[in-house]
């Protein structure tokens, strides 16, 4: 069986934000065991899993994707929406826009230091629009 629902994340500005309370927050009451599939709507920013204790972990990653692509590239062709558009599409087809995390127990199955990030690749975020289905 399967129930999908759809939530809003509220804006953020650029940087890697861990969302996992505002992710289980939005999701109905989950079954004792199955999957859940996160699905973003966009493609300027990402969904990922990783530290969820040190924030350095975020400031480290924001650094390293700024400096793996750069903001106006002379061989950039798609310019029209501002500098960090085309290097937010290319980020976000690097780290992806769905995640599946298992379903145990009635809870989500992460490790003990993961948490869901939103990768907001955008200077002034907006709000990003999730798909969760869940299958039992």
């Amino acid at each position: 069986m399967a129930i999908q629902t759809e939530f809003t994340l509220r804006p953020r500005s650029r940087g890697f934000h861990i969302i996992t309370d505002e992710v289980i927050s939005n999701l109905p009451k989950l079954p004792e065991a199955g999957l859940l599939n996160l699905f973003m709507k966009h493609t300027s920013a990402a969904l990922s899993i990783n530290e969820n204790a040190d924030p350095d972990v975020q400031t480290d990653l924001s650094k390293i994707f700024d400096n793996l692509i750069a903001e106006r590239e002379p061989y950039y062709v798609h310019t029209l929406e501002g500098d960090d558009d085309m290097p937010a599409h290319a980020k976000s087809s690097i780290v992806g826009v769905s995640l599946s995390i298992p379903i145990t127990n009635g809870r989500l199955n992460l490790g003990t230091w993961q948490g869901i990030y939103l990768c907001e690749f955008r200077l002034r975020g907006k709000s990003r629009k999730i798909v969760a289905t869940i299958i039992s």
